[in-house]
């Protein structure tokens, strides 16, 4: 009988980063789970304690081509989400989001199941308003490097919407904002995994601009339990939702902490501030508190140490590649 109450439970993206991570919280949730990943950047590694669970199934697929399952509830995550992986071929990371978008919602049409889209607090661009919050239009520029990634995720919520309104589809969007932990990729050019990879090969610390810039970095299990709560949430509320940890830090105060924490003898290497990249990213959390009651538990040092931990057991047997990223997050 357990079993046939077992919610059956889609995510696309679901071996990379995030996806890996939710899959986990899902399956300890009595969940059924199928995981939908084309391996562009998620990896088996990442879900492989999984794949005997006999409430958990692989599926590799693209999802800008359409899918046939019967499930009760969508994660849409799948795009390429580090500047390193989704300008390597621009043209499919908006396909991506726009084809891949129109799918899950053509299925979730179909099989009356409720659907999250994991949108990014990107769509807000280089923010003119401080802190973000969910009613601010952005500052995108819709021809840059980033716009295959940024203007695609702003389509993908119009699409979300636009179901929503025209066919009273059960949807739930959230921004998610820079998050970091265990089984990111090594080389997907972010600032957490560029510091701790550079830190622990006591290499120089690529700094771009003076450091001056901001971020707010969110733990991957405080963040996954946001994506939970807010697919709990009554279904009058859609979003967008922020989805972040709102504590505020320089780069370069990022840099010198994890330089700290890695007992590392790495200097800070100054490089010219790319084109577009944000000023300042802080999430405005007060809808994920007054909707869902959350609030991040994580500190920053501490899941610097777990996420320093887990790359330096992966520095055991991978070696770090040249770190090719314009970008500070």
């Amino acid at each position: 009988m357990q079993e046939l109450n077992r919610k059956r439970v889609l995510i696309t993206g679901g071996a990379g980063f995030l996806g890996s991570h939710l899959c986990e919280q899902l399956i300890e949730k009595q969940c059924e789970v199928l995981c939908v990943d084309n391996f562009f950047t998620g990896a088996k590694d990442n879900i492989k304690r999984l794949l005997e669970n006999p409430y958990f199934e692989l599926i590799r697929h693209d999802v800008t081509f359409p899918l046939y399952v019967e499930v009760d509830e969508i994660y849409n995550l799948a795009c390429p989400a580090s500047p390193v992986h989704y300008q390597f071929d621009p043209v499919q990371t908006t396909k991506t989001s726009v084809h891949g978008a129109i799918n899950m919602l053509g299925l979730a049409k179909r099989v009356k199941a409720k659907i999250f889209q994991a949108s990014t607090s990107e769509v807000y661009g280089d923010p003119t308003v401080h802190p973000q919050k969910e009613d601010y239009c952005g500052n995108v520029n819709p021809t840059g490097h980033r716009a295959c990634y940024d203007e695609g995720k702003r389509c993908a919520e119009t699409l979300f919407f636009d179901y929503y309104r025209q066919h009273g589809l059960r949807i739930k969007v959230g921004r998610i904002f820079n998050t970091y932990g265990p089984r990111m990729h090594p080389n997907d050019g972010r600032v957490v995994s560029n510091f701790i990879i550079q830190a622990l090969n006591n290499q120089p610390i690529t700094l771009y601009g003076d450091g001056s810039q901001t971020r707010s970095f969110c733990y991957v299990d405080d963040l996954v339990e946001l994506m939970i709560g807010v697919m709990g949430t009554e279904e009058t509320f859609t979003g967008p939702v922020n989805m972040g940890n709102p504590t505020e830090i320089s780069v370069k105060e990022l840099a010198e902490t994890i330089v700290e924490l890695a007992n590392s003898r790495s200097a800070i290497e100054h490089r010219p501030l790319p084109k577009d990249d944000p000023k300042r990213r802080k999430p405005d959390i007060s809808l994920a508190r007054s909707q869902v009651g959350w609030n991040p538990r994580t500190s920053l040092s501490d899941g610097l140490i777990k996420t320093i931990g887990y790359f330096a057991d992966r520095l055991g047997t991978v070696t770090a590649l040249p770190l090719r990223s314009r970008t500070q997050g």
